[in-house]
């Protein structure tokens, strides 16, 4: 498929938008990326997850319950490293070092991922193509889950808002053990999306950083604490991680007041500007929940994330108020949920929507 293109030829909005949000950077005199907030989280979230699994390895509780809930906290520790670390270094916004950026990026590689992998399917798809269909590998959820009228649907999409998220439970494992090595040996994203070759070393990275995935978290466990154990507390851990992961992402797009795009031809141009449309795809959720604004590391802001994503999480807050300000000025509509439960509430009407179109 040709490259889809965006009609930027009167991009006033974005322009705007841009000039606004440099300006507060200025006046403020603080850098776009990351400082002692991102760092002290990455302190805290590092630790917490490295003590859980000694714990859990080397002095395991002899309670069964006090050990699933700590499998438990090790899975939303898991996700919220991936939201705030990895994140924002595959995204060049935790530092203005990229030497920094590519090492918290690496992150996701000790955590059973592959970020050359990610990166290609995140920054650069999910991104520029944001809930077009064939290019945005994250609404590629076929054939267990429809997400909008064009996918083709099966008998059992009706009943999609009830078992989605047994299967968003399991979509880290998939991530790490299937869909990883899929694009690696396809050598594809998404449907019509070629991903850019390795070089050696990325292969190295990718071979090695799996091998050592497998033996620090089933082989050693295996070891020390044994083999039943160690599968059922890693997945408890991995169910945990991919339900939280899953619907953070889903919540973001995968809603009744996203839209989509479906390509009609090879040439397809969207009558609309790439900021525009970042807003048409894309909604925020319990913005003014600090708690969550901190575990999830800003990615309940995802209109200033898609709009900004070269800019840290922790400034999305304040950005927040001059993306509702300009775009109300410009009469576009900005979607947000209040909480977490009425974006849930919303995703799950979606799918049922769906799974009957």
């Amino acid at each position: 498929m040709a490259k889809i293109k965006f009609n930027n030829s009167n991009p006033e909005f974005f322009n705007t938008l841009k000039s606004r949000v440099n300006a507060y950077f200025e006046d403020k005199s603080i850098k776009e990326t990351g400082n002692y907030k991102l760092y002290t989280k990455t302190l805290i979230l590092s630790a917490t997850l490295v003590l859980s699994y000694l714990w859990m390895v080397f002095f395991t509780p002899e309670s069964n319950l006090l050990s699933i809930l700590v499998c438990i906290v090790m899975g939303v520790n898991v996700a919220a490293i991936g939201f705030n670390v990895m994140h924002d270094g595959a995204h060049g916004s935790y530092s203005s070092k990229e030497w920094v950026n590519k090492f918290m990026g690496f992150s996701l590689n000790i955590l059973g991922g592959n970020v050359y992998l990610w990166s290609q399917k995140h920054n650069i798809n999910h991104h520029s193509y944001t809930n077009v269909e064939g290019l945005d590998d994250d609404i590629d959820i076929k054939p267990f889950i429809r997400v909008h009228s064009t996918q083709k649907k099966y008998w059992f999409h009706r009943f999609q808002h009830y078992y989605s998220l047994l299967l968003y439970g399991l979509t880290y494992l998939f991530w790490v053990f299937m869909n990883d090595f899929n694009k690696y040996f396809t050598g594809k994203i998404a449907y019509h999306t070629k991903m850019r070759k390795m070089d050696l070393p990325e292969h190295f990275n990718f071979w090695i950083s799996k091998v050592l995935y497998v033996f620090f978290f089933m082989i050693l466990p295996f070891y020390f604490v044994g083999i039943v154990p160690t599968i059922v507390g890693y997945l408890v851990m991995a169910f945990t991680a991919g339900i939280v992961i899953s619907i953070v992402f889903q919540l973001a797009h995968v809603v009744e007041e996203a839209t989509f795009v479906t390509p009609t031809s090879d040439t397809m141009k969207i009558e609309t500007e790439w900021a525009k449309h970042q807003i048409n795809t894309t909604v925020n959720f319990a913005t003014r929940s600090k708690s969550m604004s901190w575990l999830l590391g800003g990615l309940n802001f995802q209109v200033e994330h898609h709009l900004f994503p070269r800019i840290s999480h922790i400034h999305y807050p304040e950005i927040n108020k001059i993306v509702k300000q300009t775009c109300a000025e410009f009469g576009i509509m900005y979607k947000e949920f209040p909480t977490v439960l009425s974006a849930i509430r919303s995703h799950l009407l979606h799918l049922r929507s769906a799974g009957i179109a």
